[in-house]
């Protein structure tokens, strides 16, 4: 391995070291509490050596949003691939995305909450953020209906599975009415 490889590795491990710090520290404490200084402390690096990574906090919540859209992806397709049937498999996305949301709060605020610099539903997309909505659009376009747009109805289900994810965590609604909701929203499906 030339020198040149060496230094790129220990700057990858560096740059994952620093966004798996941070994503620990805003799911442990919240986002208010991952400041640069305190990276620097957690990972036993200077200041510098962050801004060489990342300009500030905006970019560190990007690279965890683009992290969690990748696992979001994976954990849905995971998901829908071993239901069968349409309305097993939006059943289980909509589990699998709600799941998501509860157990990585910090992540899932990085990718639809806070600013992290990133350019949603644009021909710039990052990739990971593409895929995310492919992982919906998958499942969801085949029940779209006909004459709708599969696209707008992904975007039309997601913007429910959001809401419910963000008012279920906010306390705003009775958690123990959360299966009857998500079999109210998948039922009223027309096609499954």
């Amino acid at each position: 391995m030339s020198v040149k490889e060496r230094k790129e590795r220990e700057r990858s491990e560096r740059e994952r070291l620093i966004v798996a710090t941070a994503r620990e520290l805003a799911e442990q404490q919240g986002w208010d509490a991952v400041t640069t200084r305190r990276l620097a402390e957690r990972i036993e690096y200077s200041q510098p050596v962050l801004y060489s990574h990342f300009r500030g906090k905006r970019e560190i919540i990007g690279a965890v949003a683009l992290e969690g859209a990748t696992e979001m992806a994976a954990a849905i397709r995971a998901a829908t691939s071993a239901a069968h049937g349409p309305r097993e498999r939006v059943a289980a996305l909509a589990r699998a995305y709600l799941d998501f949301a509860a157990r990585n709060p910090a992540v899932y605020d990085a990718l639809f909450q806070l600013d992290g610099g990133l350019a949603y539903a644009r021909e710039d997309t990052p990739a990971p953020l593409k895929d995310a909505f492919a992982a919906l659009l998958e499942t969801l376009g085949e029940v779209a209906g006909d004459g709708v747009h599969p696209g707008l109805f992904t975007e039309t289900f997601w913007a429910a599975l959001h809401g419910l994810a963000t008012l279920a965590r906010a306390g705003r609604l009775p958690p123990e009415l959360a299966d009857q909701r998500l079999e109210l929203l998948v039922d009223r499906l027309p096609v499954v």
